[in-house]
């Protein structure tokens, strides 16, 4: 009988009665194992434990916190083959991808031990005589972290260890499609030598767990990562509570190719921003807008290469593209295809393949406009539309043209274009010859509009939101 793994609260492996299988989309019948599903009262319980270890974590000395997020990094990186397998057999990414993103988990934990020992505080000199101003900056209490199965070691990762470097306690809902990298996440932390009850885990529906997490009064401030949809509520939720927020949400990014680029490149870029990662990727290149003038002979490149691609199990090596991460998702992406060609694309791949698992075909939406739903919607699986502009000027209004503004980028030889298109762009992030997927972890990563909402993630700037600022002023006498 398959061993059901646990929740991780105060220190304890914590069984639940409800439980849910975890299956490798590219082999339905490999069955990873059986994962704990919690309730509102396992949420209860893990923020009673929060909160009672959170002051002595927060009292801590930095360099205790700084030694554990270090020792967590040590012990994710001797795992990383580990974890990679894993990933790659609970969410689908190829064997090469999943590696690199456990390799970027650990080095998460190294980064963010260094910032626990620097939290940036001001001396100030008082407008009153004998008076000073002292800004410092201090922990929130109970941070509550809702993740994605996009990245399920990744996002993780990059939540929880800025907000245990500034000193909260933190429990993470991870996504019910990829419980196995967060179990192991907990492992790794107890072992690291994590005080009972300042990291915990709550596996579990999202529309209890994470409801229960976003509504308890001891939760101080809530990170989500998923959909525009969701976001919205949990929005909506924290403020009725008052409590800091902060989301990343969906993207319909852009990709221009103008008639100075290198098409070879641009291909090259497009092919990755669209399809890797199976277009799982909230920073996609969904939306691929051509210069007219390049436009026929940028499609039959990209169309050459989509039909060059590797397609199967993620654990093979010359593997490229791994399953859609499950049959709901499946349906979905397939559902967006059929409304590709009833808005008049020309719909290129896209099917099912004829293979067990959740497999699909990369699509191309050509003769796509920027107001058809399949332009304006996120569809998180390998799906491009294909904008035929008539110029760099239309290209840029149509590329800004959408309710998201995460990633965006450009392929162009013009240093002028490059120039004006990283000014004019409204979003996040910007790409110059690059996919507008792939980010660095120690720089800031988020979005404007429908995409994010409370600040940055990632690279010092993600101190930002696991901290509160209070001013103090002191009279000398």
């Amino acid at each position: 009988m398959t061993e059901l793994q646990c929740n991780f609260i105060n220190g304890q492996w914590v069984p639940t009665e409800g439980r849910s299988e975890n299956r490798n989309p590219a082999n339905p019948e490999d069955l990873i194992g059986l994962y704990a599903r919690g309730s509102a009262a396992d949420v209860d319980q893990a923020v009673e434990a929060a909160r009672a270890a959170q002051p002595g974590w927060a009292a801590a000395s930095p360099q205790l916190r700084a030694d554990v997020l270090r020792r967590a990094g040590d012990l994710l990186l001797a795992k990383v083959d580990d974890m990679g397998r894993l990933l790659a057999r609970e969410e689908g990414k190829t064997l090469a991808e999943a590696k690199g993103e456990a390799l970027r988990a650990a080095q998460l934990f190294h980064f963010y031990a260094g910032e626990a020992l620097r939290n940036p505080g001001e001396k100030l000199a008082s407008l009153r005589d004998r008076v000073e101003a002292e800004v410092s900056r201090e922990p929130l209490g109970v941070v509550g972290l809702v993740t994605p199965w996009n990245f399920p070691i990744a996002i993780p990762a990059w939540k929880a260890a800025p907000a245990l470097a500034a000193g909260n306690a933190v429990i993470l809902k991870p996504a019910d499609q990829t419980p196995g990298c967060a179990h192991l996440l907990a492992q790794i932390l107890a072992e690291a030598g994590c005080p009972a009850g300042v990291f915990n885990l709550v596996m579990g529906r999202g529309s209890e767990i994470g409801s229960a997490l976003v509504t308890h009064p001891g939760v101080a401030a809530i990170s989500f990562t998923g959909s525009e949809r969701v976001g919205r509520g949990i929005a909506v939720d924290c403020a009725r509570g008052m409590k800091k927020v902060q989301l990343e949400m969906g993207g319909k990014n852009p990709i221009i190719v103008t008639a100075q680029a290198d098409l070879d490149l641009a291909v090259a870029a497009c092919l990755n921003g669209a399809f890797f990662s199976t277009g799982q990727r909230c920073t996609a290149s969904s939306r691929l807008i051509v210069e007219a003038r390049i436009h026929d002979a940028f499609v039959e490149k990209l169309v050459t290469a989509m039909a060059a691609l590797r397609i199967g199990d993620p654990l093979q090596p010359d593997t490229q593209i791994g399953p859609v991460v499950s049959e709901a998702q499946l349906a979905g992406n397939l559902e967006y295809v059929r409304i590709a060609a009833e808005e008049g694309c020309e719909v290129l791949g896209g099917e099912r393949l004829d293979m067990p698992g959740t497999f699909q075909n990369p699509a191309l939406f050509l003769g796509a406009r920027n107001s058809m739903r399949v332009a304006q919607e996120e569809i998180f699986g390998p799906c491009a539309a294909v904008i035929a502009v008539s110029d760099f000027e239309e290209a840029v209004a149509v590329a800004n043209d959408t309710q998201f503004g995460l990633s965006s980028g450009i392929c162009t030889g013009s240093l002028r274009e490059a120039t004006e298109f990283r000014r004019r762009s409204k979003a996040g992030m910007v790409m110059v010859n690059l996919p507008t997927a792939g980010v660095d972890y120690h720089v800031p990563f988020g979005g404007r509009g429908a995409s994010s909402l409370g600040g940055r993630e990632q690279g010092r700037m993600a101190m930002d939101f696991y901290t509160s600022v209070k001013t103090a002023y002191i009279f000398a006498g």
